[in-house]
């Protein structure tokens, strides 16, 4: 049994046509499909899910949890975001941060196609709005040793090349880091968590970026602890949230499987780990099945 196939030609089957419904909005239908592959594959992981997915659509969210927490049963690493989709349904609380191994899976599997799809089809421009913002609050700045926090495929690296003596990236994903070994504008790119890279490195950064990272981190004390530990007095720390609307909530799981944060949340972390913030922006930050996605850009300067 795989990923792809569950080793039975029945289900495998049932499960095509089932995406197929699903794909149409006959969310009905597809789970009769899930279902029915299950019946011949019935530990088949991404079957369960997408039972528990066609479920859910359908309003029925006592059966769609009840898929959710057998996949979370069966694979306690959570490759397939089933803890995720439960919180999503109200049916757990939001975990502090996405299990590692759906992260890794999802942008693995997003990372031939991650930027024509962000750039060009949901009209992605943080890294550029996140440059300029830079640029606003030091005008001309060099910076010795950067580090690009989810750096993905290199987007925001080739922003930050120029006004960079030397830059690093870290990404959980392997292959958004080939993708971004490939453009050639990183002096050093590892795999890996971005708390832990923080926590192993053995010198300060005067500037590190995290954008369009914290919407897979529900909560940011830790990471606004690392890059304290790892930047001395007039370093920045640029990044971008999306926003959640009540500005006190630290943070919040939305049903796109990415949080938000409020902003005087994070502005209130950023103040105990020991930054200020020097500028914030406010603004759509990618389209979201065609509709804006309200965020926040901010520069903090370690104090």
């Amino acid at each position: 049994m795989t990923a792809r196939s569950s080793g039975d030609l029945v289900a495998d089957r049932r499960y095509e046509w089932a995406r197929g419904y699903a794909a149409a909005g006959d969310h009905a239908a597809a789970a009769d499909l899930y279902a029915q592959a299950l019946e011949a594959a019935p530990d088949w992981l991404p079957a369960l899910v997408g039972l528990g997915e066609a479920r859910a659509a359908a309003g029925e969210a006592d059966a769609a949890a009840a898929a959710f927490r057998r996949a979370l049963a069966l694979d306690p690493a959570d490759v397939h975001g089933a803890g995720l989709k439960l919180a999503a349904l109200g049916a757990a609380a939001a975990p502090a941060a996405p299990p590692a191994a759906y992260v890794r899976g999802l942008f693995d599997g997003y990372a031939d196609r991650f930027d024509r799809a962000l750039v060009e089809d949901l009209g992605y421009r943080t890294p550029w709005r996140l440059g300029a913002l830079l640029a606003a609050v030091r005008p001309d700045a060099r910076f010795a040793r950067v580090l690009d926090l989810g750096c993905g495929t290199g987007l925001t690296g080739a922003v930050l090349r120029p006004a960079a003596d030397r830059l690093e990236g870290v990404d959980l994903s392997p292959a958004m880091v080939a993708k971004a070994r490939d453009k050639g504008d990183y002096d050093a790119l590892a795999v890996g968590d971005v708390v832990d890279h923080l926590a192993a490195a053995e010198r300060s950064f005067d500037l590190v970026v995290a954008a369009d990272v914290f919407v897979y981190l529900g909560a940011l004390d830790p990471v606004f602890a690392a890059v304290a530990a790892r930047t001395l007095p007039g370093a920045l720390f640029a990044f971008s949230v999306e926003a959640a609307e009540d500005p006190d909530t630290a943070f919040l799981l939305r049903d796109s499987l990415r949080y938000a944060h409020g902003g005087r949340a994070v502005a209130a972390g950023l103040a105990a780990a020991g930054f200020r913030v020097a500028a914030a922006e406010d603004g759509p930050l990618r389209l979201d099945r065609g509709v804006p996605v309200e965020g926040r850009i901010v520069v903090a300067e370690r104090v």
